[in-house]
């Protein structure tokens, strides 16, 4: 009975202190492995395609491209912590304490870099949508570049704050050997859920609401012919189609990640002070991560240039002299 007891723990010759396997149907726990790692691999993939896309064709270096291209990383990083997510809360945790800690602090800055990238994608079709003119000003490559390092390092330096007491002493939380938890305090919790959910969401909103009445506002305009671009006010210029065209599928970007994010903090927010403890707060952190493996599928159906890259990409033209400057708008 205690051999069969023992193979039932996560560390068999630590009957008093080892955590219990979590044990699921052998047909189930395949298929459950399958789906994890393709979408991983997919996710890795069509986000290391739109990196070498951006990065290496010169008409892609945009102030919005540079934006995607922060994104792109992100979710290149979530695609590869998604196997490791599903560790936290389906296996036994085999690396340590000190791993785990550190793991669930690159989630939460992956997280974070996430958030404020969409954050800084609104400011930026705000002003390209609301403020045209003064556009090519505020919205400089140098600048954009200086918001992106910003970006990651607050998100580092708010996922070692959040962490700290984690950080100090890892695995103060866990239950037994063989388990990855990390256990917010209301404090923590409360402060995670302003700053990296209900501010940065609303923002979002806001500026994308602006940004959607004035795209309707401009279209009527272009459509009916009632004003003259002479005698628009110097603040009324309409916005370029490119401009418009690019705030559409932006937005559709940012609609699947608060469609794909909301759940996520709304299930944390009703299931108590840890992360990983619901089934549900699993599958909406499952969803979490879908969305960053989302964001190049629709690259891909709004963004000829995309699909023109992806192309040069996999036949290897990127290769040859001169590709770098080859025309891909």
């Amino acid at each position: 009975m205690e051999t069969l007891e023992g193979a039932e723990l996560c560390f068999p010759e630590l009957l008093n202190t080892s955590c219990r396997k979590k044990v699921r149907p052998h047909s189930e726990a395949i298929i459950i492995s399958i789906l994890l790692f393709s979408i991983s691999l997919i996710t890795v993939a069509l986000n290391v395609l739109v990196i070498i896309s951006i990065s290496h064709f010169r008409q892609l270096h945009t102030p919005t491209n540079l934006l995607l291209l922060s994104l792109a990383v992100s979710d290149l990083l979530a695609g590869l912590l998604l196997p490791v997510e599903f560790l936290f809360a389906e296996a036994c945790w085999l690396s340590g304490d000190l791993v785990c800690t550190l793991s669930f602090f690159l989630v939460f800055s992956v997280v974070s870099v996430s958030v404020g990238n969409m954050v800084l994608i609104s400011i930026d079709r705000y002003v390209a949508i609301c403020d045209p003119m003064h556009y090519p000003i505020k919205m400089t490559q140098t600048r954009v570049r200086i918001y992106v390092c910003l970006c990651w390092i607050c998100a580092l330096f708010y996922s070692s704050l959040i962490l700290k007491d984690h950080l100090k002493q890892p695995g103060m939380f866990h239950s037994c050997v063989g388990e990855c938890v990390v256990v917010l305090n209301y404090i923590a919790g409360t402060v995670d859920l302003v700053f990296n959910f209900i501010v940065p969401i609303t923002v979002i909103v806001v500026l994308y609401m602006r940004v959607f009445v004035v795209a309707v506002s401009q279209a009527r305009a272009m459509r009916s012919q009632t004003v003259a671009v002479t005698h628009q006010r110097p603040g009324t210029v309409t916005a370029k189609k490119s401009e418009m065209k690019a705030a559409r599928t932006l937005g559709v970007v940012i609609s699947v990640f608060l469609i794909c994010v909301c759940p996520y903090y709304c299930v944390s927010l009703a299931g108590g002070d840890s992360l990983d403890s619901a089934s549900s707060v699993i599958f909406f952190t499952f969803l979490s991560y879908l969305n960053s493996c989302l964001n190049p599928v629709i690259y891909a159906f709004f963004y000829p240039w995309f699909r023109k890259a992806i192309k040069l990409i996999v036949t290897l033209q990127i290769l040859q002299p001169g590709s770098r400057e080859a025309n891909i708008l």
